[in-house]
């Protein structure tokens, strides 16, 4: 394994905002509707502080490829977390490392006591559609809670 996962720092938020504003954009994912335009992209690290949040970084030779993190689902049951903002440079594509991504956030989330874990992605993001149904992510026909996210069209759960 030539990369390696860890929580984020406040010294990785530039790359990492780099990173979101890199990948989104390459999946049609700009303007109104997609986190692009969080507030957070830009403060990762002091977003993903608070109680029941978790954000990790993937790093490859000291520089950052990607990342992914999980968070109480806003407006949402108590007990659902939302799978969040796990977007990969190209390089990082292909390495097995969005699989390991999905079990450190997961296992964070089981930690933070959730029940299950929600997401919502984009038709066209087919490698990270195969990736969650392997992982147990079932298809929902309708968003859950207040994400923000109004240009997501597809919407998965998992039972944790």
């Amino acid at each position: 394994m030539s990369w390696n996962i860890r929580p984020i720092t406040s010294d990785d938020d530039a790359a990492m905002a780099r990173i979101i504003r890199a990948v989104m954009p390459e999946f049609g994912a700009c303007g109104d509707g997609f986190a692009i335009n969080d507030p957070e992209v830009d403060w990762m690290s002091r977003a993903y502080s608070e109680p029941r949040h978790a954000y990790f970084v993937l790093e490859r030779d000291g520089n950052l490829i990607g990342g992914g993190g999980m968070a109480p689902l806003a407006g949402g049951d108590p007990f659902v977390c939302e799978l969040r903002k796990m977007y990969f440079l190209p390089e990082a594509r292909g390495l097995g490392a969005g699989a390991a991504m999905m079990t450190v956030c997961l296992d964070a989330a089981r930690n933070a006591g959730f029940h299950q874990c929600y997401l919502e992605t984009l038709s066209g993001m087919d490698a990270a559609m195969r990736l969650y149904e392997r992982t147990g992510f079932r298809r929902i026909d309708h968003a859950l809670g207040a994400t923000g996210h109004g240009g997501c069209d597809s919407f998965y759960l998992l039972d944790l």
